[in-house]
């Protein structure tokens, strides 16, 4: 219903299998009156699949996830019985979108009358009308609000470039020195369109190394998702984005899937349909993680709105999918909403699922932004989990430069990133001892409340509670004994970064590498910088061994060794 940026924008809602039930329209339907519809099936008898042969239907990392988090496979995973989905494409006029695996349900498009047959047939336990106007629609536009004045806006820092403050206010920052990118973690990302990402230097290493798994528009039902709305884009960079000096996400090596859940255009159910289907195929590809900028309370037909009673953890469509997602063994990141300044609990759906991690805004300041929707539920449990920087986050726009903007749309993905380095570096963890962890983390996890829900989390603190007694590695560190250090080590590709101690920043360096023979390949001058890290010229080094030396004006020289792959 709204993308969570300050900006009031459209819904999310549709049934989700890992392909899409191909459309089967009869002749005789009239357009103008054909809505889509949520059909609840009774069982799922006569279905081929069983709980014994989850390959049959999940992917080898789906069942991995599962196992490791001593997750069974239950009725519920088992996709919905065929024979029922083809006597519905038989009715006439009826088109058959998607199926959902854990509503045991099809989303299906036709009139009233088809409608009716359909509701008829013995395998069908209810129907729920998911789109519906009352006029011609105009497309929502983004409005930019003003921004929040009790915050700083930091200058560029030379790595991470606008991304720092929001990084390093996490962690992040130390989180990606000590090796932990994201690489491995599989995220889902929900949004409205990505345009950009198939073409700006910011996501270019997404590119180039094939670390977009997979992406799908259930909006059009096509796999272009480099279209339509840019609210994707700039929720996408605060993860992904990864040029060196201009920006870098919390997740920046991570492998991604790109979903177009949001219509823009309209406030309808059918958007929260589309969130069950995109989280039921994440889950089938074995995602760890889903990054939701998106929530609902208000919708173009006003009997189909919630109330904060509804907000219970247990009744929306996309709560209640959300919750599932969780089972199992996914961390769903979602926004909490940008509806603060109205009084009383904001919260809007699916943040108010139980066992996911809710995000909350704070500026740079580390101050809670008035903004930020506030919990509890309804059911009364602590919201948001945790809080992040939305004030005046950095983002990239689709034309690959950095920008500022507002919103837990921001807070969210951000938190997300640093979710997905934590679990990396502590994979043997299920998602919610993760989650367990992060909460320990926050700036006030013995203070909880309804606006920064446990606080700020810290990444280096919640290593610490999850490996007590077992230091930080730091192999990828400058700081360990004052000496220099380069990462990733083994190098992958062009990317290879020097981090600096104090002796040799503000000083022009001369570095020179020498081969496993001790034959000097190539030498360049880097100009003084007082930044803690410089990335090192390598374009032209073969894969091998070599040592890297290092000198800062007439006296200080050191040798750093490393592998290029």
């Amino acid at each position: 219903m709204r993308l969570l940026s300050f900006v009031s924008l459209a819904g999310l809602l549709v049934a989700s299998a890992l392909t899409p039930v191909l459309a089967q329209t009869a002749s005789g339907s009239t357009a103008a009156k054909a809505r889509k519809h949520l059909v609840y099936f009774r069982d799922k008898a006569g279905t081929p699949f069983t709980v014994s042969r989850p390959q049959d239907f999940l992917s080898a990392r789906a069942i991995t996830r599962r196992t490791r988090q001593s997750i069974p496979v239950l009725p519920r995973d088992l996709p919905v019985t065929p024979n029922y989905v083809a006597q519905v494409k038989a009715v006439p006029g009826a088109t058959v979108w998607y199926t959902s695996r854990w509503f045991n349900a099809v989303v299906v498009n036709c009139d009233s009358a088809t409608l009716t047959t359909i509701q008829a047939l013995p395998f069908v336990r209810a129907t729920q009308t998911v789109n519906r106007t009352t006029a011609a629609v105009t497309p929502l536009k983004y409005t930019e609000l003003p921004a929040e004045t009790n915050q700083q806006r930091p200058s560029a820092n030379p790595v991470y470039g606008t991304a720092y403050q929001q990084a390093n206010m996490i962690g992040a920052v130390t989180m990606h020195n000590a090796g932990f990118r994201g690489e491995g973690i599989q995220i889902a990302v929900f949004d409205d369109g990505f345009p950009g990402v198939n073409q700006s230097a910011p996501f270019a290493s997404l590119r180039t190394d094939g670390r977009i798994a997979d992406t799908y528009n259930f909006v059009d039902r096509n796999v272009n998702v480099y279209g339509r709305d840019s609210h994707g884009t700039n929720t996408l960079s605060t993860l992904a984005a990864n040029q060196t000096g201009v920006f870098i996400g919390t997740a920046p090596k991570a492998t991604y899937r790109l979903y177009i859940t949001e219509e823009y255009e309209r406030e309808n159910p059918i958007e929260e349909v589309n969130w069950l289907v995109a989280a039921e195929r994440a889950d089938s590809a074995g995602v760890d993680i889903i990054s939701s900028s998106l929530g609902y309370n208000t919708f173009d037909i006003s009997y189909a709105n919630y109330s904060y009673a509804n907000l219970n953890g247990r009744t929306a469509i996309s709560t209640r999918a959300a919750t599932v997602a969780a089972r199992v063994g996914m961390i769903v990141v979602n926004s909490i909403g940008n509806d603060g300044l109205r009084s009383g609990p904001s919260l809007l759906a699916p943040s108010d699922a139980d066992s996911i991690l809710t995000a909350g805004a704070v500026d740079s300041l580390r101050n809670y932004s008035a903004r930020s929707s506030k919990g509890p539920s309804a059911d009364n449990r602590i919201k948001p989990d945790l809080a992040t920087q939305g004030v005046q986050a950095a983002v990239i726009g689709v034309n690959g430069q950095p920008g500022r903007n507002d919103g837990t749309s921001f807070s969210c993905p951000i938190l997300a990133g640093m979710v997905a380095g934590f679990w990396q570096a502590n994979p043997t963890l299920t998602a919610q001892q993760v989650i367990g962890f992060l909460q320990r983390s926050g700036s006030q996890f013995t203070t909880p409340d309804n606006l920064r829900g446990y606080g700020i989390p810290n990444f280096v603190l919640a290593y610490s509670l999850a490996n007590p007694g077992v230091p930080l590695a730091t192999s990828n560190r400058a700081t360990t004994n004052g000496q220099l250090v380069v990462y990733p080590n083994p190098a992958n590709g062009s990317e290879l970064y020097l981090q600096l101690t104090p002796a040799f920043r503000a000083l022009p360096l001369q570095v020179r590498f020498y081969d496993a023979r001790g034959a000097l390949v190539a030498e360049h001058q880097l100009p003084a910088t007082t930044a803690t890290e410089v990335r090192l010229p390598t374009a032209s080094l073969a894969k091998g061994v070599y040592s890297c030396d290092v000198q800062a004006g007439a006296k200080v020289q050191r040798s750093v060794r490393f592998i290029r792959q």
